[in-house]
């Protein structure tokens, strides 16, 4: 039913649905609480919500911090785009490095992000819509971010569009992580 891969980033896998296509289009199952428990991800979605960005654009890095961090699952319904997380958990194998992928409507992939794992993307040509689904409610103290380009993401712009809350994010190299690796 689902392919679970897992990506260079402890607690993160990429995900390819089944597809099912016929004349009127196609069914994609996008969750299957089953599947996930295989791999132990025993995801209690508490919150969802979808993003509408424009070609050009980029976003994050973004992450709540504890007792507000969460697990995510992400994919994309419209569109693609160069999604990135980055490991922020201290004592981890791949702190700090950073795994780059591509969600598309066409491939109708997913990733799970899990705890401590900070998450990032930039749109392509066209408009795209992210729908995440997470495992803890919004919580406007804890939300964080990383500077986009303080950790060596080569971006698909040279010239990115980027919220003023975003470019004001700590870059990597300042940020003191709340975060610790359960591995």
């Amino acid at each position: 039913m689902f392919k679970f891969k897992k990506t260079t980033i402890h607690d993160s896998y990429e995900i390819y649905p089944e597809i099912f296509k016929d004349k009127r289009g196609k069914f994609i199952k996008i969750f299957n609480k089953l599947g996930f428990q295989k791999l132990k991800l025993n995801l209690i979605f508490t919150e969802s919500y979808y993003t509408v960005t424009k070609p050009n654009v980029v976003r994050g890095f973004h992450f709540q911090t504890p007792p507000y961090d969460h697990a995510k699952l992400i994919y994309c319904t419209n569109g693609e785009v160069m999604d990135v997380i980055l490991d922020v958990r201290l004592g981890s194998s791949t702190y700090g490095k950073y795994f780059t992928i591509k969600l598309s409507e066409k491939k109708a992939n997913m990733i799970y992000i899990g705890r401590g794992l900070a998450h990032g993307f930039a749109t392509y040509k066209k408009t795209s819509t992210l729908v995440y689904n997470l495992t803890s409610v919004y919580n406007p103290r804890h939300d964080k971010g990383i500077l986009w380009s303080s950790v060596g993401v080569k971006w698909p712009h040279s010239r990115p569009i980027i919220s003023k809350r975003d470019q004001s994010f700590t870059k990597f190299k300042d940020f003191v992580s709340p975060f610790k690796s359960n591995t």
